[in-house]
């Protein structure tokens, strides 16, 4: 399925610009599938972006301004789906540059294409190491890798629970989810806690009780599982069928959506999470919005709610091509490719600089956690919003 802004703009009943006055990015997004809900916030984020720059005259390049044309297709949750679409944007749609799908999975997939074709594609949802070790030159990522998430929460534990001591690891088996299970285990050893239990789950379970019963049984202190929004509200869900208590509950990524807490509704308490992004944080930034602040205002004026992480991830990717672009004074891909490497990117999401291998390294995401039904900023200190809480009910 493909969905261009020509449709949209000839419903709306708008003047098009040619195509010589365009900037053409391709999109590949599961609008359909188990990746659904993630595909339609990536798709919120990129169409704030680019309503805000074409209002404004479109991207500057040089001495003219080029309007951005997004062209998305469905890759209907499926990698292998991804990977055929992005050629084809390529070398059928001819986009400029290239917007990643959902996921580290399907991202890595992807980055092989862009780089047989030497076009910059910014990922907006990867952040596995894995995605990244590939020695490739066309892959940047607005993510701070794995890492960043398990260790400041693995220290918070530490630190404000001592009597924790057993650790258990559900994680769905998947690129990403996997990865950040691997950090968290890496992370819990280095503590002195015992890993007590660490299964993987399928791609598309479910029914969890089986595994959940068996991490009961290893008697945790801490239980961390992995996986996308509808995996997680399962996992919360089954758990509390089982009366499964816990002195730490830790799910990533899904607490950090509002659907999620809406779905566990009082099984939502005290869950710890971690993001890339809190409408919190208040960064002053460069791009066309110049503030998180504004940011959030532009996002809550258009949908009526504040931004999560994967929303506005997909303005991220665009702001930061666009500054690229601007410094470059050009789309040829060599000379933008170049600013990307240089980075020092100050947006409304983080400030943005990329490792030599394409990760971003250049921020701490912040460590959330539900409290009264609302998602908490608990770390780090200088925007945290309340207290860390230990305790998780049946």
């Amino acid at each position: 399925m493909k969905i261009t802004l020509l449709a949209a703009v000839l419903a709306l009943g708008a003047t098009t610009v040619s195509a010589q006055e365009t900037l053409k990015i391709g999109a590949p997004l599961p609008v359909t599938g188990a990746l659904a809900p993630e595909g339609a916030k990536l798709r919120q984020g990129y169409e704030l972006w680019q309503e805000k720059v074409n209002a404004a005259g479109g991207v500057k390049v040089g001495d003219k301004r080029l309007k951005v044309d997004l062209v998305y297709y469905d890759y209907q949750s499926a990698t292998p789906k991804a990977v055929q679409l992005a050629e084809k944007l390529i070398t059928d749609d001819k986009v400029n540059f290239l917007f990643s799908p959902f996921g580290s999975g399907a991202t890595k997939a992807v980055s092989a294409v862009a780089e047989k074709y030497q076009i910059p594609l910014i990922a907006s949802s990867a952040s596995s190491a894995e995605v990244f070790d590939q020695g490739y030159k066309n892959l940047f990522g607005v993510y701070t890798d794995n890492s960043t998430f398990s260790e400041p929460i693995a220290e918070l534990v530490k630190t404000k629970v001592p009597e924790v001591k057993r650790v258990a690891i559900l994680a769905r088996n998947d690129l990403y989810p996997l990865s950040l299970a691997n950090e968290f285990e890496k992370s819990a050893k280095k503590r002195g806690f015992e890993v007590v239990f660490f299964e993987k789950y399928p791609i598309g379970t479910l029914d969890h009780s089986a595994a959940l019963s068996q991490l009961r049984a290893a008697k945790p202190d801490w239980i961390i599982a992995t996986g996308y929004i509808n995996d997680l509200i399962l996992v919360r869900k089954q758990a509390g069928d089982l009366k499964i208590g816990s002195k730490v509950l830790t799910l990533i990524n899904g607490p950090a959506y509002r659907e999620w807490i809406s779905a566990a509704g009082p099984l939502a308490e005290n869950v710890t999470t971690a993001s890339w992004f809190h409408p919190a944080v208040n960064y002053q930034s460069e791009d066309l919005f110049g503030s998180t602040k504004a940011y959030v205002e532009a996002f809550k004026a258009k949908y009526g709610s504040e931004p999560d992480f994967t929303q506005a991830s997909g303005t991220a990717v665009g702001v930061v091509l666009q500054l690229a672009i601007k410094r470059a004074g050009s789309t040829d891909h060599a000379k933008v490719r170049g600013e990307l490497q240089k980075g020092g990117f100050k947006t409304f999401f983080a400030p943005i600089s990329f490792s030599p291998i394409g990760i971003a390294d250049s921020y701490v995401p912040p460590v959330l956690q539900i409290q009264g039904g609302e998602v908490k900023v608990v770390l780090p200190a200088d925007v945290a919003t309340s207290a860390f809480r230990s305790g998780i009910g049946e």
